[in-house]
């Protein structure tokens, strides 16, 4: 990209703890990054395992692109905690979050910026390709989730990988730490709130299936739906929201 257009700078901030099998995928997708006035931030739970000695490792890297980097480890409150602690210290006009087992696509943030730069937005996101991963740990293309904006407020239409936000909006609205799906009642907040939202129809990052958000027991399925609805009444919406919410985990487990 030409130097000139690089005039926005980008936060990026990646969540860890004990990721050490996956994180430097994440942060060598940040150094391949076609867009390089970025600020990246790794907000670690105070890890055990080697994720910091690995994400230290990528600093000359980083740096050598002018890629501000800025790697911080002590004990949070959890995953919904470092976003928070990572947006507080972003000074980006757009932040994007990638967790540490995901990863962008090579040119992501160049389409972001070119995207901005025709529509600003104050939230946007994207296709994800979502990869599962066999017993010997290679991963493979499980489908595309793709994205898109529609009265029916749907977490299917949504993928958090690919979503981007301004910090103004992040200074008015950040994570409640109150539940697994603190992600998607920011999202029914910003809807609520009739903030601008635009949506691109091409893959921009990587999900790797697995996690908390993926657990197959039924016990943690019931408990998710029930999270997931108690946000959606918070926010106003339709008890026959309770559909959806049965409607996702179904389809979780299915694709697992």
């Amino acid at each position: 990209m030409n130097k000139m257009a690089e005039d926005i700078l980008v936060s990026i901030i990646t969540p860890s703890f004990n990721s050490a099998e996956t994180i430097g995928k994440t942060i060598k997708a940040i150094c391949e990054q076609t867009y390089t006035h970025l600020q990246y931030f790794i907000i670690d739970g105070g890890s055990t395992d080697d994720t910091v000695k690995i994400a230290e490792s990528y600093r000359k890297e980083l740096e050598q692109k002018g890629i501000e980097y800025v790697v911080i480890s002590e004990p949070d409150q959890g995953i919904y905690d470092a976003m928070n602690k990572g947006i507080r210290h972003a000074s980006g006009e757009i932040i994007g979050i990638i967790n540490s087992d995901d990863w962008y696509e090579a040119d992501a943030i160049e389409k972001v910026i070119a995207t901005y730069k025709k529509s600003p937005f104050d939230m946007f996101y994207a296709d994800l390709q979502i990869w599962t991963e066999d017993e010997s740990g290679y991963l493979k293309k499980k489908l595309v989730k793709h994205s898109r904006l529609r009265k029916l407020a749907v977490s299917r239409d949504w993928n958090h990988p690919t979503t981007f936000i301004t910090k103004k909006v992040y200074d008015q609205y950040q994570y409640k730490l109150e539940s697994l799906h603190d992600d998607w009642d920011l999202v029914l907040r910003i809807r609520k709130a009739g903030l601008k939202i635009v949506v691109l129809n091409e893959v921009l990052a990587n999900f790797r299936m697995g996690g908390a958000s993926n657990d197959k027991d039924i016990k943690r399925c019931i408990k998710r739906g029930k999270a997931r609805y108690r946000i959606y009444r918070n926010n106003g919406y339709s008890r026959w929201y309770w559909f959806e919410c049965v409607a996702i985990e179904v389809i979780k487990r299915l694709l697992g």
